[in-house]
């Protein structure tokens, strides 16, 4: 019976009814040790109705054991993995040491998170499964992430998930509850039900000291007189702790021994606890007295204590020699080949000096963890290895890699750190050049990114001439981040020391020197000699062979500055289905990020929203908070364009909010546009007219925004009366047109030139110039901004006939990009026009979740619901769910129909 908890059973037993009714829930239950976190998830495991139990736990001392918890909670699906897409297979089986994973991808760990959502799945669909993760907060790393991942995808596969945690497990995103202690009349019925026999002072003593947590109540007292009499308060835990130790200290010697020797073992392996025990002098039967005395229980071949606060009691009572005896004795008997990772770590805990032997073996065990993307695990076992080192270089030469790792995992704070401590101790020129390229990643990921620009600059110096490639890897970067700050003398010094180094076409990259150096001059205003370079690899991307993908989105990224939209939008869609079939995760935003860019500049609004609310999703998992930022500023543009105001503000603001604080200036840009897009859509001139005055005067005046929103400003002054205005902003367009050479950058500059006219004669003369460009040009919503201004120039000069022509068109484009204020601009015009104009019916792609709509078009391409889910990180039963939602949304009722619908 579980006193006092009537609201948490009602929480837990509404998780897993949704479960059993085929829906997913997820939900954390926090709280202090001993608060009745392990006896509820024991509850819900005893559920009498058709849930199948899968339990897992995190332990202290596996903390650093990579994928440990995960695989302890997934054993008895182990034998499904080969159902799974093949790359989710691969990572699974790679994470649990069962074949090599991919060790490229620094972000694999969340593959792995799909991979076992897609094996949770598998298994749910012999019926609804309950999984429960106990002690959450002492999970892995890599374990917590995948099964966060896992958590916050759940949806329609008819799995609970469970887990109990104290404070510091950090998961965003999932629901939680936490319990508190119980009321002072439950607890006291609690205590009498389990020592009735207290007097009234101890009882009362006891009550107090307990704060209501249930574990207090029944340990407290069977505890010492003098630890009950206390006078000084101890923290409850530690209170607890110590009367397990007061426990532990009258059992048998050799029982006392066998509970070391278990708490210091990392798998709970019964086999390995015996024969190091007996290594010890100590038999089997000395489990016995622990066992009886409820410490600890034996079943499957595996140890589990009662109470994680016994595990740590009885590690913690032994003297540090002991311990030493009892990691020497697990080593002994832990087998060199296939655990050879768990007996280094036993054989450094062992150890009281330096010593190379055992610092190497822990190297090759990080070695082995970053082939499987294990990159926390490998940063512990680095830094470790280099504490046992004795020489100083090389000391230094693991507390780098370490760092490296650590970063890699996204400690940076830590990989910080650690780089410091590395650079005292290690001053060759590439080890110090290798920890200015980690610090400069550092400082610009925390948001310091002038600092970042200065590290990176004094890294490529030092070994200019020992490793020309390396120092123009790190310059490449140098110019990267001076572009993202819009800082053009940054970018100038940093090409310019690219272009000093004596590189050889063998080193590859010549084509990347000459961008470096357009990428200056285009932040220098010469843009007749920026564009041809960026050309050149534009041309280079679209043949570069698959496994450079991040080379290939660097490319795409310029394709945006050019204005070759339709080429940017092609490599960028090539990277996509590169990253998602070959597991890239960690590049997966940036490649999703800089295609949402293209669709938006192609006029296909919802499908930019459609990419960036999937981008926005990855890039919270993995931490990317500038690609967040990214992302919203894209759905900030959208909903401009879309007449939605109240999100576009608030996606535009919270990205503003996001660059005050780390001054990345090409983000805000969309962001700025896109509120003033907002206004210039709403008929508010002068707001738009000011928003972009002052962002083309601020920190964004240097990059390719003001030139393509100057349009837009142009537009603003017109309406206001106010040509003076828009001559700045005509010739920034004017002069970026001619040398970009796009038909749709040509006619949008005959309709900014055409609203400019002195005459009709003139007007009339780029209003023809652009509607020939216009044919040449993959520009719609531009084509119809220009329809819709054309038409009104002519209804204004009394051409009402020739004017609808034009206004039918911008409306039908308006209506199907869902640019809802522009197409009512165009509707009234018609009107004005003398054209009934009847309201157009219900735009039903516009009914569907930007989630709906991507499942859909994928499903109208005929593949399974298998390759959605792969594809889109969901679960099958999650794409079919959206899939029953969106049928009736659309008017269809089987998946056929789907090929036959408009759904752009």
């Amino acid at each position: 019976m579980l006193r006092g908890r009537e609201r948490e059973l009602a929480e837990i037993e509404a998780l897993l009814a949704r479960a059993r009714d085929g829906r997913s829930a997820s939900l954390i239950l926090r709280g202090e040790p001993g608060i009745g976190k392990s006896a509820l998830l024991d509850h819900a495991a005893q559920s009498p109705e058709g849930l199948r139990p899968l339990r897992g736990t995190g332990i202290e001392t596996e903390a650093e054991l990579p994928f440990a918890a995960l695989h302890l909670l997934l054993r008895p699906a182990l034998d499904r993995i080969g159902r799974l897409p093949a790359p989710q297979a691969r990572a699974l089986e790679g994470a649990f040491g069962l074949a090599t994973a991919r060790g490229d991808a620094p972000e694999d760990r969340f593959l792995i998170g799909l991979a076992a959502l897609s094996l949770l799945t598998e298994l749910a669909e012999d019926g609804p499964l309950l999984c429960l993760v106990d002690d959450a907060q002492w999970m892995d790393r890599s374990s917590a992430e995948a099964l966060l991942f896992t958590a916050r995808r759940l949806h329609s596969e008819g799995i609970a998930l469970l887990f109990a945690a104290r404070d510091g497990f950090h998961a965003p995103g999932v629901p939680e509850l936490r319990l508190e202690g119980l009321d002072r009349q439950t607890a006291g019925e609690l205590l009498h039900e389990r020592t009735p026999g207290l007097g009234p002072s101890v009882r009362e003593r006891i009550l107090a000291a307990s704060g209501g947590n249930p574990l207090a109540l029944i340990e407290l007292p069977r505890a010492p007189e003098a630890l009950r009499h206390a006078q000084e308060p101890l923290p409850l835990p530690r209170r607890i702790q110590e009367a397990y130790e007061a426990r532990i200290a009258v059992l048998p010697p050799g029982t006392q021994t066998m509970l070391l020797v278990a708490a210091l073992d990392d798998a709970r392996d019964l086999d390995v606890v015996l024969r190091a025990a007996g290594r010890l002098g100590v038999d089997g039967s000395a489990l016995g007295p622990a066992e009886h005395a409820g410490f600890l229980s034996t079943a499957d071949g595996r140890i589990s204590f009662g109470h994680p606060l016994m595990r740590t009691a009885a590690a913690r009572r032994a003297v540090y020699d002991e311990r030493l005896a009892v990691h020497r004795a697990l080593a002994g008997v832990l087998d060199d080949e296939q655990d050879a990772d768990r007996r280094a770590w036993h054989l450094a805990a062992a150890t009281t000096g330096r010593d190379e032997p055992i610092a190497a073996a822990l190297e090759q065990a990080a070695g082995r963890a970053r082939e499987r993307a294990r990159h926390a695990a490998a940063a512990a076992a680095l830094e470790r290895a280099a504490r046992l080192t004795p020489g100083l270089a090389e000391r230094g030469r693991r507390l780098a890699l370490a760092a490296e790792a650590a970063a890699d995992a996204g400690v940076l704070e830590h990989a910080q750190g650690l780089a410091d401590q590395a650079r005292r101790l290690d001053d060759d020129p590439l080890t110090v050049a290798r920890l200015a390229a980690l610090r400069g990643r550092i400082a610009f990921d925390r948001g310091a990114v002038h600092d970042a620009h200065r590290i990176l600059l004094d890294g490529a110096a030092s070994i200019s001439v020992l490793d020309r490639k390396a120092a123009a890897l790190i310059l490449l970067d140098a110019v990267r981040n001076a572009w993202y700050i819009s800082d053009p003398a940054a970018v100038a010094e940093s090409a310019a020391r690219l272009a000093e180094l004596p590189l050889s076409p063998e080193d590859g990259l010549d084509g990347f020197v000459r961008a470096a150096r357009a990428m200056a001059d285009f932040l220098a205003g010469d843009l007749d000699r920026a564009l041809p370079p960026f050309r050149e690899l534009i041309a280079v991307a679209v043949a570069i062979p698959a496994g450079m993908t991040a080379l290939r989105i660097s490319i795409c990224s310029l394709a945006g500055i050019s204005g070759d939209f339709d080429n940017g939008a092609a490599i960028a869609q090539s990277a996509i289905g590169e990253c998602r079939a070959v597991g890239l995760i960690g590049l997966l935003p940036l490649a999703q990020a800089v295609l949402a860019i293209h669709q938006l500049y192609l006029g296909r609004f919802r499908d930019a929203v459609t990419t960036a609310t999937e981008g926005r999703r990855l890039a919270v998992d993995i931490g990317h908070t500038h690609r967040v930022a990214h992302f919203e500023s894209v759905m900030a543009m959208a909903s401009a364009v879309q007449g939605r105001e109240q999100e576009c503000r608030e996606l535009a603001e919270r990205t503003i909010a996001h660059v005050a604080a780390h001054p990345v200036a090409t983000i805000v840009g969309w962001a700025e546009w896109a509120l003033g897009l907002l206004d210039l859509g709403q008929g508010r001139f002068e707001a738009a007219l000011e928003r972009f005055d002052a962002a083309a005067r601020g920190p964004l005046r240097h990059q390719i925004m003001p030139i393509y929103f100057a349009p837009d400003q142009i537009e603003a002054a017109v309406r206001l009366g106010l040509p003076a205005r828009a001559e700045q902003p005509l010739a920034r367009f004017a002069t970026w047109a001619a040398a970009a050479g796009h038909p749709w950058a040509e006619a949008v500059l005959h309709r900014c030139r055409a609203l400019l006219a002195h005459d009709d004669h003139e007007a009339e003369r780029h209003w023809e110039q652009a509607a020939r460009s216009h044919a040449e040009a993959n520009r719609p919503y531009e084509r119809a901004r220009t329809d819709l201004l054309h038409g009104e120039w002519l209804r204004r000069n009394r051409r009402r006939h020739e004017s609808r022509a034009r206004l039918r068109a911008a409306l039908e484009t308006f209506e199907r990009v869902g640019a809802h204020p522009w197409a009512e601009r165009a509707r009234a015009e018609l009107r004005a026009a003398g054209e009934n104009v009847a309201q157009s019916g219900p735009d039903l792609v516009a009914l569907l979740s930007p989630q709906e709509q991507q499942v859909v078009r994928l499903a109208a391409t005929g593949i399974t619901n298998r390759e959605i889910a792969a594809q889109l990180f969901l679960s099958p039963k999650t794409v079919s769910h959206h899939l029953y939602r969106a049928f009736p949304k659309l008017g269809v009722t089987t998946r056929t129909e789907l090929a036959h619908l408009d759904l752009s």
